[in-house]
């Protein structure tokens, strides 16, 4: 077997064993600020990252053999019990009702703006236009701009309870409704519309279906390394806080760090997409992370923070719920015509710049 093969199967088992010896020698992640103590915390960080690259592999691996639409949901669930298990571990790490919100509000910048600016200049760049499907890219939009408006804006304006906060009614509403949405556009995605989202005059990347064996060997990597971030997600917490505080970091920033670990592997695949001039399958990695992102991790850090009693505060301020409409807005001109250049690209870029600047100069 060549060292091709063997990588993507010893990543999570390597992981595994860094992990275990952690806790067998009683680490917790207090890490200090030697040089030391900077090694293990980047250590910790490089087995995360590496971590959460090969269960997106394997899912993706899972998805190809099990075809649409339980493809769509392994790879969907896999990303989202990521997101979660970094999300509610700091919560309880550092009693940080805020640290949804941010990382929620943080993925759909990063989507919208950060990543799909890069591949529309990368692919300008290469290509000067290229093409995808307006049906497509519209109906992420309409999905998008009620889940996040339901979300991240909507509990500013509730009155049964204070602050941008939703009552515990209003908050298992409003997540029973994030959820139909999200199943509702899965179905149009993967049945009855999926030419809505196919690369359309592009070069389509067609593979062969791992074999039987292949899938198992995924199933059971996916699922050891789904662990092993649930586990490092603990150690991971404690040295997030140390960091901002040493930095004097503001909170959304832990936002920002959970949702670039969780998006990363979507969105290095993503820009080879479209540098390969498909441009279609970025859009559908990078608005589909965002979609997964509310549809399913807002209700699943819900029920945790009724099952726990811990606050959750959702609504965003004034400023980026004006960063919030910007980017819906120019979104829907961008994939307004089918067509795409690299005007667009850099106009996203700039609002997603405008985003960081604000995280650290609110």
């Amino acid at each position: 077997m060549t060292v091709r093969r063997l990588l993507p199967i010893g990543v999570p088992v390597a992981a595994a064993l860094a992990v275990a010896a952690l806790y067998a020698a009683g680490f917790t992640g207090d890490v200090s600020l030697s040089a030391r103590g900077l090694a293990v915390a980047a250590a910790i960080l490089g087995i995360l990252v590496v971590t959460v690259f090969s269960a997106v592999h394997h899912a993706e691996v899972i998805a190809h053999r099990l075809g649409e639409p339980l493809g769509t949901l392994v790879l969907t669930l896999a990303v989202t019990i990521i997101e979660v298990a970094l999300i509610a571990s700091i919560m309880w790490n550092k009693d940080d009702p805020t640290l949804a919100r941010d990382t929620v509000f943080a993925v759909i910048m990063i989507v919208c703006n950060g990543i799909v600016g890069t591949c529309i200049v990368i692919g300008a760049v290469r290509y000067r236009e290229q093409e995808f499907q307006v049906q497509g890219a519209s109906a992420y939009l309409i999905v998008l701009a009620p889940l996040s408006v339901f979300t991240l804006v909507l509990p500013n304006y509730t009155t049964t309870t204070t602050g941008p906060t939703f009552s515990n009614l209003q908050l298992e509403f409003i997540s029973l409704v994030t959820i139909l949405i999200y199943c509702i556009f899965l179905f149009i995605q993967t049945g009855r519309h999926q030419n809505y989202f196919q690369a359309s005059g592009q070069r389509a990347e067609l593979h062969d279906p791992p074999s039987t064996r292949a899938t198992i060997v995924s199933a059971i990597c996916l699922v050891v390394a789904l662990v092993v971030v649930i586990l490092l997600a603990k150690l991971f917490a404690v040295i997030m806080e140390i960091g901002l505080t040493h930095l004097a970091a503001p909170r959304a920033f832990a936002g920002v760090v959970v949702a670039l670990l969780v998006l990363l592997p979507e969105g290095v695949s993503a820009m080879r997409a479209a540098r390969n001039d498909v441009l279609q399958k970025s859009l559908n990695l990078a608005l589909g992370s965002s979609l997964a992102t509310i549809g399913l991790t807002i209700p699943a850090v819900a029920i945790i923070s009724l099952w726990s009693g811990k606050d959750l505060v959702l609504g965003l301020r004034p400023s980026e719920t004006v960063l919030l409409v910007l980017t819906l807005f120019v979104s829907l001109l961008t994939f307004g015509t089918g067509r795409t250049n690299v005007l667009s690209g850099f106009v996203h870029l700039v609002v997603f710049l405008t985003f960081l600047f604000l995280v650290f100069a609110p």
